[in-house]
């Protein structure tokens, strides 16, 4: 604690003078003080690279789970085509009927069709995934339009030929026209847009990245009764519950579980999506990343600061008569002690400047050159200047004590 007390009123005692002579004395040295900045200069932008690559990963993972709904769950059907002969039943509208029924923390739930098909207008053809579902499902999944509506319970019931696409099918299809009232062939039947959605972020459902951009969604009933679908098939591939309130949605997902699995005579060939618990074991996946990054990003911070106090002390061996002058003049060990921290302060301090430029380049560097998005927080910024300003003060002070407590008579002396 005493030492603590002393450098700190050693760092009150700091005049502008002692400023000047330490600013002339880099000056006067420009490579050596360039060589001594880079170990921070590179250090702090490795901190601040790497930190923006695992801030960018976070926020993307963060928005592609949060388009799936974190008060969703989703069961998805995996059944085989074999399992239409065992004696058990495959994901289907009673299953739906019975968690709306059974579970009491459920608000809503919609069937959803899935299959791969073919759309075209005039002359360009796109494969597109068609999706069959209810109303419901547009807001169960935070589905927005750009231009349009959503079809109704009405168009459902009435078996109508209509849909919304998203918008790269919109863009593919239709290039600059607008597409709403105009049709398109779905599989050789015609279909009428009424709908163009907004952009969505790609989600990743458990393993498989959804682009629902590229989609385009129908009547659930129009589906059933236009095309034929394998009887090999699930009457259903997917049904997406939401939960009331979020502090039921593990136990609300336990439940529902349980139910279906008793509904399948105790066959598991279906498969379970929680996006509140995806998103809890990627923030977790997350921190270990970030820690790792800056453990190795700090290491290389660590090692610009030995940097700075070796080169530090070849300095003060440099400059030994020059010490042993200014102490015959009347400087005092204070002085020519704070003269070398100030220098010390002064090259971290501005490598750490230097390095969140360097960092800034490199973070841009990976957004432009690759697919991978990035981001720069104001913590990492205030991070790496405040740990490379540390370095630089604790690092520089044993080479400013080393020059301090030099014998003036033998530092003029010194050859």
């Amino acid at each position: 604690m005493k030492k603590l007390t002393k450098f700190s009123r050693e760092l009150n005692l700091i005049t502008g003078e002692q400023l000047n002579i330490s600013i002339q004395g880099l000056k006067e040295h420009k490579t050596r003080s360039l060589l001594t900045m880079l170990g921070i200069i590179f250090g702090v932008a490795a901190v601040i690279s790497m930190l923006a690559i695992g801030e960018g990963a976070r926020r993307k993972t963060l928005s592609q789970i949060q388009s799936l709904g974190l008060n969703n769950i989703i069961i998805d059907d995996i059944s085989k085509p074999e399992d239409v002969d065992k004696n058990t039943e495959l994901l289907n509208t009673k299953d739906l009927t019975s968690i709306l029924s059974v579970v009491p923390t459920i608000e809503t739930g919609v069937p959803v069709l899935q299959e791969k098909m073919e759309a075209n207008y005039k002359n360009r053809f796109e494969e597109i995934e068609l999706i069959g579902t209810t109303s419901e499902y547009f807001n169960i999944v935070n589905l927005s339009l750009a231009r349009g509506g959503f079809f109704s319970n009405i168009d459902n019931k009435l078996h109508n030929r209509v849909c919304v696409i998203g918008t790269e099918t919109a863009k593919s299809l239709f290039l600059i026209e607008n597409p709403i009232g105009k049709k398109i062939k779905i599989n050789n039947i015609w279909f009428t847009v009424i709908g163009v959605l907004n952009y969505q972020p790609v989600s990743i459902a458990g393993n498989t990245e959804v682009n629902l951009n590229g989609y385009i969604f129908t009547p659930i009933k129009t589906i059933q009764t236009r095309f034929t679908r394998d009887p090999k098939k699930s009457e259903l591939d997917q049904i997406i519950v939401r939960v009331k309130e979020s502090p039921f949605v593990v136990s609300s997902s336990e439940f529902i579980d349980q139910l279906i699995f008793r509904h399948h005579n105790e066959y598991k060939n279906y498969k379970l999506l929680v996006p509140e618990q995806l998103l809890k074991q990627s923030e977790e996946t997350q921190k270990v990343f970030n820690i790792v990054m800056g453990a190795i990003a700090g290491i290389s911070l660590l090692v610009g600061g030995i940097g700075i106090m070796n080169i530090m002390l070849a300095s003060i061996l440099e400059r030994t008569r020059e010490i042993g002058l200014r102490r015959a003049i009347g400087a005092t060990q204070h002085d020519i002690r704070n003269q070398f921290l100030i220098e010390s302060s002064i090259l971290s301090l501005l490598g750490g400047l230097i390095g969140i430029i360097i960092g800034y380049i490199l973070t841009f560097g990976v957004t432009s050159f690759s697919d991978w998005e990035t981001a720069v927080s104001l913590w990492s910024i205030v991070l790496s200047v405040g740990v490379s300003s540390i370095i630089g003060i604790i690092f520089g002070y044993f080479p400013a004590s080393k020059a301090a407590e030099l014998d003036p008579i033998e530092a003029l002396r010194y050859e």
